[in-house]
């Protein structure tokens, strides 16, 4: 290794340090990314690949237009229509609830991808429920954060069409690659966090139990359930995959299903047109900025590696050993969601510097891809540095590291199975 690839090496262990420190994601992956350039002799390398991955357009297409659905879906409280007619016929079930609040969770987590938004359209409906069926708060916002992998799933996850793109892969062909495996760790967690509340005696309950009545939806006395709303939220999931599996006729991608999805939502909810209009376009705006922000950050430091030469020496590495490629794949993004709390700025990283490499050493682009955004999930999933995890633990008014103690080990064994399985 040249001196570049070791101060290389130096930047990557203080970028963490950053992260850790929660500083904005954003800014510390573009300086750091940057001053590599830098140090190289080629800041044109960084700053070009920031104005590449600024027009990535079927990175932006969907991921914007799936988020502008989400914001629409929540103003018109089709979300919770959903939720509220998934939760109904569960409650009276006791120590039962958390498996099947986990699997709800993995549901509404499909159709809403982004996991503080469904967690929080669950969770304050759900925890609730389960306090009262005696359930302790830390397992109940467990249930709930245990179910946000879902999103593994959705057209409109970040993932799912930034790997299918470098793969030359339709979204939809995709993700049919890694659902056995994504529902292999739903399945893991739906049973492993149940086992764990076991064993911690959740089941007994707590007679101080409460949640935070600030951090539930709002405006509760003006809520009525509509099972037309209900459906809103599948629609446009519904539509592509029959587009894709059935019915070629409307094959058609993720921005215009969730566009169409927005329509039937505002034909439902007859509501006022140019409200909906702003909260659609708020949300591809909120898309591009929290979403592609980082996908674009992630690229700019990336770049920063590939000039001072640190991932030609990986990959020369990771070609010496399939085992090496099989465990860094998936211990290296997992142990970054857990540490740094997000699940998407080291799986990008990865992805965009390693994964196009996949087939040198012996492993598909959609494999290797597709395990390091599902290990850097599951650690985020067992974060308690995760915005999600702050939000539930809020709600149930409990420590995050008590959350977090139910959902590790379930999380843990999906990893292991994913490097196993996998590639």
């Amino acid at each position: 290794m040249t001196i570049l690839s070791w101060i290389a090496v130096v930047v990557i262990f203080a970028t963490i340090w950053a992260l850790v420190k929660r500083w904005e994601t954003r800014m510390v992956l573009i300086a750091a990314g940057l001053f590599l350039c830098l140090i190289s002799w080629d800041f044109m390398a960084g700053v070009n690949q920031f104005a590449k991955s600024m027009t990535n357009n079927s990175l932006i297409m969907a991921i914007c237009g799936s988020m502008g659905f989400a914001f629409v879906a929540s103003y018109t409280q089709c979300d919770r229509s959903l939720v509220h007619y998934l939760a109904s016929p569960i409650r009276g079930l006791g120590i039962f609830l958390i498996p099947l609040c986990t699997a709800i969770t993995f549901f509404v987590n499909i159709a809403i991808p982004s996991a503080a938004g469904c967690a929080a359209a669950v969770g304050s409906t759900l925890i609730p429920v389960m306090l009262r069926a005696k359930i302790k708060p830390a397992a109940a916002a467990a249930a709930v954060l245990a179910g946000t992998i879902g999103s593994y799933l959705s057209p409109g996850t970040s993932h799912n069409p930034y790997v299918a793109k470098m793969a030359n892969m339709e979204v939809i062909e995709f993700i049919g690659t890694h659902t056995p495996y994504s529902l292999m760790c739903g399945a893991i967690l739906i049973v492993g966090t149940l086992i764990v509340c076991l064993i911690l005696g959740d089941n007994k309950g707590d007679e101080n139990a409460q949640v935070d009545e600030s951090k539930l939806q709002k405006n509760d006395d003006n809520f009525v359930p509509s099972p037309i709303k209900a459906i809103i939220p599948l629609i446009p999931i519904g539509i592509l995959v029959t587009g894709n599996m059935w019915i070629l006729a409307i094959k058609m991608g993720v921005a215009q299903a969730m566009l169409i999805g927005a329509i039937c939502a505002l034909a439902v909810a007859r509501a006022n047109p140019q409200d909906f209009s702003k909260q659609f376009f708020n949300g591809m705006g909120k898309g591009y900025a929290d979403v592609m922000g980082i996908i674009i950050a992630a690229g700019v430091f990336a770049a920063g590696l590939r000039a001072t030469g640190l991932i030609d020496v990986f990959v020369s590495a990771l070609k010496e050993s399939n085992d090496i490629a099989r465990w860094g794949g998936s211990f290296g993004p997992y142990i970054m969601g857990v540490i740094t709390g997000s699940g998407d700025a080291a799986t990008l990283a990865f992805n965009e510097t390693v994964t196009p490499h996949a087939k040198d050493f012996g492993m598909t682009i959609e494999g290797l891809g597709g395990l390091a955004f599902l290990t850097g999930a599951l650690g985020r999933t067992m974060s308690p540095l995760a915005g999600v995890t702050i939000l539930v633990s809020g709600i149930a008014m409990v420590n995050p590291l008590e959350v977090v103690k139910r959902t590790a080990i379930p999380c843990f064994i999906a990893v292991l199975a994913c490097a196993l399985l996998m590639v």
